[in-house]
């Protein structure tokens, strides 16, 4: 599993959900290869991770940061895509491939750019980042550079906090050889019998529940570059279970050590048509996922022949499939060092200020959200503006308002302590209709979401579980409110999730609107995903998998057509992912057509700008920094009457016919005019990004032609959502 928020949603699920073998690519006007590769694409959006990585104008435990997301992408890309390919190819079907190549050569060139990244990963930490830690006080230590009292401490650490919970596991006629938990990181130690000279073969893991780096003794050293700051030294966990295996083995002389670790199959397949209860099948599968066959085997660069023949041979792993790699492997293990109090080698701080609209009248005083919400729509941008006074406030309100009646709100990824999950249970307490609709679903959060949910029920609240076969991806909440006689519907549509963990870390957009017609459009959607009505028309709503796509079609060659009859035109996509077929070849006929289109893409993007003849009006960017970008949008310059809708759904094909997505179109000119903007910052030539050339390389823009330093985008929208000021007196 993922061990940080960060890698979450980065445009990864099995196969199955993103290959359309029905897809037939016929159109005459557009040349047969015109696609990227989604899998190449998706490898080359973590190569943009690790150039952040690379980069020291950016802090250094930031840089160690990122080495650990690219790490951990890197992992969930093998567990779900890489597994999805293979099991494809072994079972016979067919393989998704945008590009025609044939099945094992998909993923042999899978494999070649992966090690090419690994490697430079590895040399990433070795050669840049870890110097740069050691400069300014934080080093991590090998233990050949450790003197006796540092060895003592670290003996005595051993011994009372390592030792006991070690289970060091024989290979023998007795003994066959052991399970190999995926992701586990583990010793390969090769023993001898002094008594007969016997070499035996034994499996040490190491604790995943430990720190994954020691701290060495106190912090009284200070560091040469910053006398302010304190000194402090790490050394791997692995390295000092290695240097005391004796005390494991006692009366066996130790031959040889390796480090080694696997990555498993953890693509899941549910058969939701044949199974009466999912949350029983769903935790069938989660066991069966533990013992997934594995796909990677990752050893050290040290690892002699005949311990890598014994793990090759046993776990069944082909050549291809080893990554020989200089230690410490798995340095997703960063994520513990990013984390250290040195707030000058990270990001400066920065504070979400709460939306204005969200601001109390009377200094002091207690903002009243429906009011707000009643008198205009607001659109709140996160982080830069606080998910904790706006999303999880709504949410708290309504749980405690006498006048709300009813909510209704879906869960797609949060936490079982999570403030909006409590909210639903005391509403629910409080005798209020509450439905949550929870995907349990969710790709590495199946288990959490299985027991918050049985949490929710037992309190009360009404636990639906979606469409057999579709997962509800959509980010919606509902609250009917009573005033005056009257039912009133408040309503919330975002691009991200109700997690407030990752709300710090994830830049999405969410709508608070009390329009009564996208409360009814709610309304009948939550009655389609808790009951049996089928919905075959919303107003302002674009819902998949029955309408989205179709609506985005018919915006984008209206676009076309505007531009064929010589009306202005223009077409703004922001999303995660650029990969379904039907919606980049539109796009192309777009382009050729002659109708500007600016993609700002942060992930995959299967599209092929700068073509000539197909797609020369096509532009793509990708921005990556300190917040994973997050936000969909898709604007249409519709002859100067600009639709533009937000929503959580990716050009991808499991969005747009295997979930429930929800887009909900923005009507007041103030959020036309705060979208637009975000594109043209984005967008600027002056603002630090990656462009997508023909070829499918990506060229980072981060300095300009004097090697001063491109504007930051997160950076500028964090400063100018600060300065902004309520107007006084607002009644």
């Amino acid at each position: 599993m993922p061990a940080d928020p960060t890698v979450l949603d980065v445009g990864l699920d099995g196969d199955e959900e993103d290959f359309d073998p029905a897809f037939e690519r016929n159109d005459p006007a557009l040349p047969e290869h015109r696609y990227l590769d989604r899998e190449l694409s998706w490898l080359a959006f973590n190569q943009r991770v690790l150039e952040l990585a690379e980069d020291p104008a950016l802090p250094v435990l930031e840089r160690a940061n990122f080495l650990a997301i690219f790490a951990s992408n890197l992992d969930e890309f093998f567990m779900v895509r890489v597994a999805g390919l293979k099991r494809r190819i072994l079972t016979g079907l067919a393989v998704p491939t945008n590009v025609g190549n044939a099945p094992a050569d998909v993923l042999s060139e899978i494999s070649q750019q992966a090690h090419v990244l690994q490697e430079r990963h590895a040399r990433a930490w070795h050669d840049l980042v870890r110097p740069d830690l050691a400069e300014r006080g934080v080093t991590v230590v090998t233990w050949d550079s450790l003197d006796a009292a540092d060895r003592e401490y670290l003996s005595e650490y051993f011994s009372n906090q390592v030792f006991p919970v070690l289970m060091p596991l024989a290979v023998d006629p007795a003994h066959p050889f052991p399970y190999i938990s995926g992701l586990s990181l583990n010793l390969a130690v090769r023993v001898r019998n002094t008594r007969t000279g016997r070499e035996e073969f034994a499996r040490l893991k190491v604790p995943q529940m430990m720190p994954r780096f020691v701290r060495v003794g106190p912090a009284e050293r200070r560091s040469a570059s910053l006398d302010t700051a304190p000194s402090v030294r790490y050394i791997a966990l692995e390295e000092v279970i290695a240097n005391h295996l004796g005390h494991l083995f006692p009366g066996m002389e130790i031959v040889d050590h390796h480090v080694f670790r696997v990555t498993r199959n953890e693509d899941m397949v549910i058969e939701e048509d044949e199974t009466e209860n999912l949350i029983q099948a769903l935790e069938k599968e989660l066991l069966r996922r533990r013992f997934g066959p594995p796909i990677r085997l990752e050893i050290t660069d040290d690892m002699d022949d005949v311990t890598l023949g014994l793990l090759v041979r046993e776990l069944d792993i082909t050549e291809q499939e080893v990554y020989r790699l200089p230690s410490p492997l798995d340095l997703g293990g960063l994520f513990s060092l990013a984390g250290i109090d040195r707030p000058d080698l990270q990001y400066p701080k920065r504070v979400p200020t709460t939306a204005l609209q969200f601001q109390p009248d009377e200094p002091n005083g207690k903002p009243d959200l429906f009011r707000s919400i009643a008198r205009e729509d607001v659109l709140v941008h996160h982080p830069y503006e606080s998910f904790a006074t706006s999303v999880q406030a709504f949410i708290e309100q309504a749980a405690a308002d006498p006048h709300v009646l009813a909510i209704k709100q879906t869960l797609y990824r949060t936490s079982g302590d999570s403030p909006i999950v409590e909210a639903l249970i005391d509403a629910a307490e409080a005798g209020k209709q509450v439905l949550a609709l929870v995907e349990i679903k969710a790709r590495f959060d199946e288990q959490n979401n299985i027991s918050w949910a049985r949490k929710l029920e037992k309190a009360g609240v009404h636990v639906v579980y979606g469409l057999v076969g579709l997962k509800t991806h959509c980010k919606l909440a509902l609250v009917v409110r009573q005033e005056r006689g009257v039912l009133r519907h408040y309503s919330h549509i975002g691009t991200g999730n109700y997690n407030p963990k990752t709300s710090r870390i994830y830049e999405d957009l969410g709508l608070f609107t009390a329009d009564d017609q996208v409360g009814k459009d709610l309304t009948r959607l939550f009655n389609e995903l808790s009951g049996y009505a089928i919905e075959k028309k919303f107003k302002r709503l674009l819902v998949a998998p029955r309408h989205l796509r179709k609506g985005l079609l018919k915006h984008i060659e209206q676009e076309r057509t505007n531009a064929e009859e010589g009306k202005p035109s223009g077409i703004r996509i922001k999303v995660n992912s650029m990969v379904d077929e039907s919606i980049i070849d539109a796009l192309y006929r777009a382009s050729q057509a002659g109708v500007p289109v600016d993609l700002w893409v942060r992930g995959i993007c299967a599209l092929k700008p700068g073509q000539p003849g197909m797609s020369e009006t096509i532009r793509v960017r990708s921005i990556l920094g300190r917040y994973l970008e997050h936000s969909r949008i898709f604007s249409f310059h519709n002859d100067g009457d600009p639709h533009v809708f937000i929503g959580s759904a990716d050009m991808m094909h499991r969005n747009l016919d295997r979930r429930v997505e929800a887009l909900v179109r923005l009507t007041d000119p103030k959020h036309l005019e705060a979208t637009a903007a975000m594109f043209e910052q984005a967008l600027d030539e002056q603002t630090s990004s990656w462009w997508l050339d023909a070829d499918g390389v990506w060229t980072r823009h981060a300095v300009d032609a004097d090697g001063r330093p491109l504007t930051d985008l997160q950076d500028s929208l964090m400063l100018e959502t600060a300065a902004r000021r309520r107007p006084r007196n607002r009644r």
